[in-house]
């Protein structure tokens, strides 16, 4: 059955999670928050599979890359000067 509340955002960003749906955390409880669509997902860390983590640090990571090359700041190379970086790795 799905369970609904409504909570407000603080001037800071913080949000309280309603009294209801506190039993399934404990203070210093790792979350994680997903964001699809305008639609929000709460997980404890603990929760998420090793792979899931994986692929969400992946994502951070390549997303963090994007925008270092969108400013500029990416390095360019001609295919044969990667393909001799690659050997070094």
């Amino acid at each position: 059955m799905v369970q609904i509340e409504t909570t407000k955002i603080s001037s800071k960003g913080q949000i309280v999670i309603p009294a209801r749906f506190r039993d399934n955390f404990k203070e210093g409880d790792n979350l994680i928050i997903i964001e699809n669509n305008g639609n929000l997902i709460i997980k404890k860390e603990a929760e998420i599979d090793k792979n899931f983590l994986e692929d969400i640090e992946f994502a951070k990571r390549t997303e963090s890359a994007w925008k270092e090359i969108e400013s500029g700041k990416g390095l360019t190379q001609s295919a044969e000067e990667f393909l001799e970086d690659m050997k070094s790795w």
